[in-house]
């Protein structure tokens, strides 16, 4: 027995027929390792040892993947792609807010193409974070947002001023976002697919419970997509709002600018007329903070209808009420060429009598520097004065204004105004609502970036060649000499602007907008009506 034992033994290691030889292996396996393996190869050998006894892998095993089909490989590897050029793009268009590179200025906001933007970067993280936990909630929430991003194109698209505003970056990025959102809906459904294909081939069923780290993770993914599609809706509604707005009749003409790039607007009332063989001055209303059409244009009205003034121009400064945003940086100077442009491609001539408030009166002065023959008097109402442009240059409010800007799409504040206020077309446009405007709020951070430094230069500049014997009228808010000692001593100040200072008023109780009470549209009509008086003795013949 025992050498029976021994001798089988030995025979073994001396490689008797009783055993097989090394390399004499089953067909099948000889086969298994000659063909070349692909993504429908098993991963173990048929005659391996398999972790359970049917010969399928267990659920859980690491294995079982998705990835291992190349189809899903290849849509995460674009995903991926995708997300990269998105936020290259993205980065364009944030500087492109502060920085207009050659090409890509936008006659609207440029908010409404960085929240598009932004809104596929979203998608794709999404998609990108959760790749692996496909669900069916993901794919109908990215659905929805696809669908209502089709609906913001169309509306862009097929509204012409809306159209104009947004120009082809706006167009683009609109495009871009439903199509990166159809994406993400494709790339959700391949892998759902190749998950169950490769459970099925891999474990012998689908898979379909869920361990609690993807039930978190496809929880997350639609609660994002679901406050994406909040986000959608609001901006479809704004454009909506848009819409609307563009069927405003205006006043007056919009007047291509600096080479073309954009339109202001500019409208006149009353007709040339002549005194004694001299024409007769036209004024130049120049707005404050607010467009020219809310109310401060509306006293000049009543001034032409007393008879004080026979004709007057009011414009709007880029990115206000209907004129087109300019491109950044822009500064006052900026403003005072544009209006300069405006006024010799409409062919209006001089003489001038400019008549500025607040903000507005730093434009003035530097046209009235750039056109000293043909200005014959100037009138300010409660002027910024150079040394005060810090106070809208602060850091503080550019980010403010920057952070309001990226979320004006939304338009929460217009819809509100819709909804629950009543308000109009004329209060969006250029009244009590158009601070709320895309438009608005970049022309506010335009002056911001350049106020004390650009801006300031250009007026500092203004005033060490502005002609001494232009007439000059002051009027200035009771409220803001009482509650600012400093803006009181820089309203004496401007009141040495020109050796022809004609009167220098100070309205009690008259707020910054001295127009708005009635002893300050008094006096301000009085006021012109000197100033208008004095400015004939200096006019040119016609």
């Amino acid at each position: 027995m025992v050498f029976s034992m021994w001798g089988s033994k030995k025979d073994s290691q001396n490689g008797s027929d009783d055993a097989p030889p090394p390399d004499d292996r089953p067909s099948s396996r000889r086969e298994y390792n000659r063909r070349e393996p692909d993504e429908r190869s098993r991963l173990l050998p048929p005659l391996s040892r398999p972790p359970n006894s049917d010969g399928y892998l267990d659920p859980d095993d690491p294995a079982v993947s998705p990835y291992n089909l190349w189809s899903v490989r290849f849509f995460r590897f674009f995903t991926v792609l995708f997300l990269i050029v998105t936020f290259l793009w993205w980065v364009l268009l944030l500087v492109s807010i502060f920085v207009s590179p050659p090409g890509m200025h936008s006659r609207g906001s440029g908010f409404f193409d960085f929240s598009y933007t932004c809104l596929a970067i979203g998608n794709l993280l999404v998609a990108v974070l959760f790749f692996s936990s496909p669900a069916k909630a993901m794919r109908v929430t990215t659905a929805v947002i696809a669908v209502l991003l089709l609906i913001d194109m169309i509306i862009i698209l097929a509204v012409p001023r809306i159209r104009v505003e947004e120009g082809w970056v706006g167009i683009a990025s609109v495009v871009w976002a439903a199509v990166i959102a159809s994406w993400c809906v494709l790339t959700d459904r391949v892998v759902a697919w190749g998950k169950k294909e490769e459970e099925e081939r891999l474990t012998g069923r689908p898979e379909t419970r869920r361990t609690l780290k993807e039930w978190l993770a496809v929880l997350t993914a639609t609660i994002i997509s679901i406050v994406f599609i909040f986000i959608v809706m609001l901006m479809t509604a704004t454009l909506g709002i848009r819409a609307n707005d563009t069927s405003l009749e205006m006043y007056g003409e919009r007047i291509f600018v600096d080479g073309n790039k954009y339109q202001v607007h500019l409208a006149c009332v009353g007709n040339v007329s002549s005194t004694h063989g001299k024409r007769n001055p036209t004024i130049i209303l120049e707005a404050g903070e607010a467009p020219s059409e809310y109310d401060f244009e509306h006293w000049a009205y009543s001034s032409y209808k007393n008879g004080t003034i026979s004709r007057y121009c009011y414009w709007d400064r880029p990115g206000y009420a209907w004129s087109d945003s300019a491109p950044s940086p822009h500064s006052a100077g900026m403003s005072a060429d544009a209006l300069s442009e405006a006024l010799a491609r409409s062919g209006e001539e001089g003489p001038w009598i400019l008549v500025s408030a607040g903000i507005g009166s730093i434009t003035s002065r530097i046209f009235s520097s750039r056109h000293l023959r043909d200005v014959v008097g100037i009138m300010l109402v409660d002027p910024m004065h150079e040394d005060l442009l810090h106070r809208i240059a602060s850091p503080g409010r550019g980010f403010k204004l920057w952070a309001w800007g990226v979320i004006s799409p939304l338009g929460i504040e217009r819809l509100g105004g819709v909804l629950f206020k009543g308000r109009t077309r004329e209060d969006r446009v250029y009244g009590r609502s158009a601070y709320q405007g895309g438009k608005y709020i970049k022309a506010q951070l335009q002056e911001n970036l350049v106020a004390d430094s650009l801006t300031k230069n250009e007026v500092v500049l203004a005033r060490t060649i502005q002609s001494s014997n232009t007439p000059l009228v002051i009027v200035s808010s009771g409220i803001k000499c009482q509650t600012d000692n400093e803006w009181e001593r820089k309203q004496k100040d401007l009141t040495s602007l020109t050796d022809k200072l004609l009167s220098w008023d100070v309205v009690d109780k008259a707020p910054h907008q001295v127009w708005n009470t009635l002893d300050g549209r008094t006096i301000m009509e009085k006021r012109l009506g000197l100033l208008v008086k004095a400015a004939g003795e200096i006019q040119l013949p016609m």
